[in-house]
This record gives C-alpha cells, sequence and structure tokens, in this order.
C-alpha cells in the first residue's frame, strides 16, 4: 500500500525548486507520439469532438480479467451529457474534491489529494489549465480533448485523452467530485489509466507510485511498526523533526495501516482507521496546550507533537483523542486552532497526537522533489543518474548483464555495475532504483520484477568492472515494486552499486539515480580491464597490483602540539592515490586500497606521507616497495626516508602495507 503527503506553499522559492529538482528528461514527449495541438486543431476543423483511438470508449479500457468487470450496463458520457455545466476546476482546486469511485485506488486518489495542495504541483501535471477549461462565450473552441503530464521512467510525458468517462445510470463509475460539475480529478485519472492500460490496472497500487510518477522524485517508506517507533522516544522525536522538515520543503508524506489478510483490507479499526488504505499528511505540527488540564497528560508540556492527515473517502475519520469535535479541542485555544486551520467538517480530515500515530499505523512515506540546483539558498544534493538494463546473452558477454541477486554469488557480477564516491565524511547516499512500469501487461501475466541493488566499498582509484565481490557496505531490500529506495551512510571512498533482479537470467529495464552532498562522479563500468591501445607501439598491462596501506606509525611531529595532519601519496607507472587526511596522530590508519594495472613487471610502487597545511603540505617521509608476480597478499612494514636532497636520510615513522599482484587482469 502506498504513501501520501500535502504541502505547503512556497511561492516563488518553490517555483525555483521545481524547476531545479532532479527530474531526468527535461523535455516534454508525447505518449503513443499523440501531439495535443495537432489532435486539438485537427478536431476543431473537421467539427468532430476528438475520440481517442489509443484508449477507446470500450470494454478493453475498462479491464483486462473478469475480476474487473463492471456490473451494470456502461455508457461513455462527455461532462455535458452529465452535467448542463460541466468544469475543470471549480473554485481552484482543493485536497477535498475527490472522492474514492468503485476502484481499489485510494492511493490514487491520496495523491491527487496531495496535488490539489500545491499549484505548482498541478500546474505541472495538468497543464494548460485555464486553456483547457470550459468557455462559455466561446463553446466552439471545444473539441473534447485533453492532455495532463506525468513523469514516466524516463522522462516527462504529455498524455492525451478524449472527455468520454464511463458511466453506469448517468453516474460517474470511478472517480467523482465533491461538486458534481467539477471533473478535473476523472479526467486525471482517466489520463493516468491510459498509461497503466485499463482503470483496472489502478486497481491496489502503491501511493509512492503515483506521487512519483506526478513529481518525478524519489520515493522512502519508514516501516513504523518494524522498527518500533512507537516505543522509542528518540526516534520519535528524529521522526516527527524530519516529518515537518520534508513538508517544510514541499515533499509529500503519506500513511497507512497494512492489513495482514485479503478479508482485513477496508477494515475499520476501533479507533475509526481503515485497514489496506492510503492517508494523506497534511500538516505536521507542534500545538501549543498552554496552561491547561491537558499539561498533566503529556508530562507538563506546553506544546504537544500532533498531525493532520485525510482518508481518500470523505468520511471514516479517527475516533481517538484529538479527533473532530473532542473535548481535548475545547481546551486549546480559539486563536491555537485558528493558527493550526482547525475545521471539523466531515471530510475525511482529521489531526491525531503524534504518539497515537506511530501507535497505530504501519508504514509512512515521503516523496521528495530533491534539489540539485547549485544556483540555491536550500539544501543541494549531487546526482548521478543511469539508465540501464539486465539482459540475458552469452555466458560472460557484455550481453550477460541478469545474473540475479548476491544469493548467486557465481553470477551477481554479470549484472550492471555502476561507481560513485563519497567526498564528505559520513556522508548520506541516497540510492533510488525503478523499473520500467509493467501494469499495461497485466494481462499478459507479467509482473513487476522483484529488484534490489548491493553497495560495496572498492579500491580507491577503481574504474573497471568488480571480478571479486567485496564487503557489503550497503543495500536495499528486494521486492515486486517499481521503486526501490535506500539511505545509505558511507565513510569516504569509492563505492560500486549492482542493481539487480533477485533471479538471475530475468530481462528488464531499470533508471539508478545516485544523490550524495558533494559530486560523486558517478559512472557506470562496462569494461572488464583496460582496453587495448590502438596504437601498436603502445604495451598492454601484462600485471594487475592490489596495494593497501593500512596506516603508519611514530610519524615526526608537525605542531607545537605535537601532532600532525598526515595523508599518504599511492603511486605506480605514472597513476597516483590519495588517501583523506587524518587529523591531529601521528599515528594515521588510512585503510586505502588501490589497484594499478601494470604494463612493466619490474615497476615499483611509490608511497609518499604528506602533512596537510594551510598553504603548502610538507612531505613526512616516502618509501619504494617492489610488487612481484605473488596472487597472496604480502604483508610489510616499510620505512620511510627523506625526498629530493634527503633521499638517503631515513624519517621517523613506518607504514604498514599489503600487496598482491596477479597475472590475471580479472583477478580482482
Amino acid at each position: 500500500m502506498g504513501d501520501l503527503a500535502i504541502l505547503n506553499t512556497g511561492g516563488a522559492m518553490f517555483q525555483r525548486l521545481l524547476k531545479s529538482f532532479s527530474s531526468p528528461g527535461s523535455s516534454i514527449k508525447p505518449l503513443k507520439n499523440q501531439i495535443y495541438e495537432d489532435l486539438k486543431n485537427t478536431a476543431r476543423e473537421s467539427g468532430q469532438l476528438f475520440e481517442d483511438p489509443e484508449f477507446p470508449a470500450q470494454d478493453s479500457s475498462l479491464f483486462y480479467s473478469r475480476a474487473g468487470q463492471v456490473q451494470g450496463h456502461v455508457e461513455w458520457k462527455r461532462p455535458k451529457d452529465i452535467h448542463s455545466n460541466p468544469k475543470l476546476f471549480v473554485d481552484g482546486a482543493c485536497s477535498c474534491d475527490v472522492i474514492q469511485g468503485s476502484l481499489g485506488n485510494c492511493w490514487f486518489v491520496a495523491a491527487c489529494s496531495s496535488l490539489a495542495q500545491e499549484k505548482e504541483l498541478w500546474y505541472k501535471v495538468i497543464p494548460d489549465a485555464e486553456e483547457q477549461e470550459w468557455d462559455d462565450e466561446q463553446p466552439e473552441n471545444y473539441a473534447g480533448i485533453f492532455h495532463f503530464r506525468f513523469w514516466l521512467f524516463d522522462g516527462w510525458y504529455d498524455v492525451v485523452i478524449d472527455d468520454r468517462l464511463p458511466t453506469i445510470g448517468g453516474e460517474l463509475i470511478y472517480i467523482k467530485s465533491r461538486d458534481k460539475n467539477e471533473f478535473w480529478g476523472a479526467l486525471l485519472e482517466k489520463a493516468y489509466a491510459k498509461v497503466a492500460g485499463s482503470y483496472e490496472s489502478l486497481d491496489g497500487g502503491n501511493l509512492c507510485d503515483a506521487l512519483i510518477d506526478f513529481t518525478g522524485g524519489i520515493a522512502e517508506t519508514f516501516q513504523l511498526q518494524e522498527e518500533k517507533y512507537y516505543e522509542d522516544e528518540e526516534k520519535k522525536v528524529q521522526l516527527f523533526r524530519t516529518m515537518r522538515s520534508e513538508i517544510e520543503n514541499h515533499s509529500l508524506l503519506s500513511c497507512a495501516i497494512s492489513a495482514a489478510s485479503q478479508e482485513e483490507m477496508e477494515a475499520r479499526t476501533e479507533v475509526g482507521l481503515v485497514k489496506g488504505h492510503a492517508y494523506g499528511i497534511t500538516a505536521v505540527k507542534k500545538v501549543y496546550i498552554g496552561e491547561t488540564s491537558l499539561m498533566s497528560l503529556f508530562a507538563q508540556k506546553e506544546k504537544i507533537y500532533m498531525i493532520r492527515m485525510r482518508n481518500p473517502w470523505g468520511q471514516k475519520e479517527w475516533t481517538g483523542p484529538f479527533s473532530d469535535g473532542s473535548e481535548e479541542w475545547q481546551k486549546i485555544s480559539a486563536s491555537e486552532r485558528e493558527r493550526i486551520g482547525l475545521t471539523f467538517d466531515e471530510d475525511g480530515e482529521f489531526w491525531m497526537i503524534f504518539d497515537d500515530f506511530c501507535k497505530y499505523f504501519t508504514d509512512m512515506s515521503i516523496c521528495r522533489l530533491v534539489n540539485t540546483s547549485w544556483f540555491s539558498f536550500n539544501k543541494t544534493w549531487s546526482e548521478s543518474f543511469f539508465s540501464g538494463k539486465w539482459t540475458t546473452g552469452p555466458k560472460n558477454s557484455e550481453t550477460d548483464r541478469a545474473g540475479g541477486c548476491y544469493n548467486h554469488r557465481d553470477t551477481f557480477l554479470h549484472n550492471p555495475q555502476f561507481r560513485f564516491d563519497v567526498e564528505a565524511e559520513d556522508d548520506t547516499a541516497m540510492i533510488f532504483l525503478m523499473q520500467r512500469d509493467r501494469r499495461a501487461l497485466r494481462s499478459k501475466g507479467i509482473n513487476h520484477l522483484v529488484m534490489g541493488f548491493h553497495v560495496m566499498k572498492v579500491e580507491a582509484n577503481r574504474r573497471y568492472r568488480l571480478h571479486s565481490i567485496k564487503e557489503k557496505a550497503g543495500g536495499s531490500e528486494y521486492a515486486m515494486s517499481r521503486n526501490v529506495f535506500q539511505r545509505c551512510l558511507l565513510k569516504p571512498g569509492r563505492y560500486v552499486v549492482v542493481p539487480t533482479t533477485f533471479d538471475p537470467n530475468e530481462e528488464g529495464e531499470f533508471l539508478l539515480r545516485i544523490f550524495t552532498k558533494r559530486n560523486n562522479n558517478g559512472k557506470e563500468m562496462t569494461h572488464d580491464v583496460p582496453t587495448q591501445s590502438m596504437w601498436p607501439c603502445m604495451s598492454y598491462p601484462c600485471l594487475v597490483t592490489k596495494v593497501f596501506v593500512k596506516g603508519a606509525a611514530d610519524l615526526e611531529k608537525q605542531d607545537r602540539f605535537g601532532s600532525a595532519d598526515p595523508y599518504c601519496v599511492v603511486k605506480c607507472e605514472g597513476e597516483r592515490v590519495k588517501s583523506p587526511v587524518c587529523h591531529e596522530t601521528l599515528n594515521p590508519e588510512w585503510n586505502l586500497t588501490a589497484l594499478f594495472y601494470r604494463k612493466q613487471a619490474d615497476s615499483q610502487v611509490k608511497i609518499q606521507i604528506w602533512n596537510s597545511n594551510v598553504v603548502m603540505d610538507t612531505c613526512l617521509g616516502k618509501t619504494s616497495v617492489e610488487a612481484p608476480l605473488n596472487p597472496e597478499p604480502v604483508l610489510k612494514e616499510v620505512e620511510l626516508y627523506g625526498r629530493l636532497q634527503e633521499k638517503d636520510v631515513k624519517k621517523p615513522g613506518v607504514v604498514t602495507i599489503e600487496i598482491m599482484t596477479s597475472d590475471d587482469l580479472l583477478a580482482f
């Protein structure tokens, strides 16, 4: 079950964010090559209202299986045949406009509610809103055609539909509006059903998917019960701060109570909440309770954490403390109730204490519009964006790229591999994996692949594909889902992420997005080893050497406090690898690993130790070691010497290294 949220307005700042937020593929592509303006002009010139051949007014657009068949005689009617004064919007868009119909798509209705809360968002999804509106003064301009925009896997698509909507007995079957003559929700649902292949394909979906399709953002889910937020005060406070911050940053939030069985779906709990159902989160606030009797109930706190949400059904609200009209609200000042926008309408919207939220809801999701613009005062991220494929082909060939998950160790590294760097100390990497939508293929028995990804720390200068599995540094759970997200806390270094299907030999397309605080230099690794030069005079590597510099001990003091800020540089055949700086120590631990493809068997590995200074770095010593053919690791402790004129002068300190060399370039 999916997830949702609602946005606070952000004016010009949010418009800038919307223009800069990370959504690869900035140009708008016409779905099924249907160009809205051309089709609209053709319909006007012909004098015939548009009829969409790509999503016809037929049963095939309603359902693909017997289970999806509609009970009753279906008539496809245009809005003017349903109401005498149809409108796209009545008094603008509101989160309470849309009401769920006979489909089990509360997740989509919740996403529509979220969309309606922020003008800048629905202007993007519902373009030319004023131009698409019915014009009472010029009815001849109406052509029975609308268009909407969704972010679908690899970019923004313009989706054209006609305005024929399925009805039974003159009433809309699916989404409807509180105002009988408002049709934006029903038309948006039809456009989304066209993308999915049919209305039935929207029955039982994931709200995160809809929010991503509305924004091009990335989604993260928190398992409230599984991770026991309700009994961990520190985690609970941190979650509240995260949610409040995300809403202020225009993220979309949602929550749900999972159902343990089909029988529990849409069952109402003793406190009025519905299982297997998506709720939109519309506010996260601290509410002032002042010097009232409520303070005794909340450990003498003057402010309590509260959350506001909405049931897409427009009814069946929370009945516990602080429910609509409850006595607790009478103890809150009128000014405070006004500040938080308290109403008691039967609209499905209600408030809860945050403790109760963590107690009753099982999961909560955040869909972020990630800001990657460097021309911003807000927090920005660096993004690497890749499109790839899992393909089957001859063993060990370039098309053998469907090796399955880590459980299949013999083929795991056959999958596509992508490297990225972490520069900041304890950086948070957000990794988002998305597969191409397969809902339209359900009629053929094709479902989404079970997928996930695995992250490993590798050599600092790794440029070619991994051939041996490294220690796991992070990764995701595997799920039969369009999207998989994981936040990984990583130390500085280079990493490889391997996106995979759970089972080997499953083909599909995917999108991989990697976000870090600083530039991550993300690249796909396509070659196994260095490529042969086109120049015959250029020699080809004959050896590969792996060097591990663990650290140094008893280095020369560099400041009046008797310490230093050392780093090391490893060189071999013209290639240079630098470690991070270890601050205020004479016994640094770098744990730096480097890989060198060598053309000369007698070339040496050179190691230099430097002290980091503000003006100019100073050398603490250097050493050179041989790296003969030996595939087994050799541990060495080597002494340091001066450089240039002092090259024969011994310097304080020793360096601990481990070296291994193989003539098999695929060894590491």
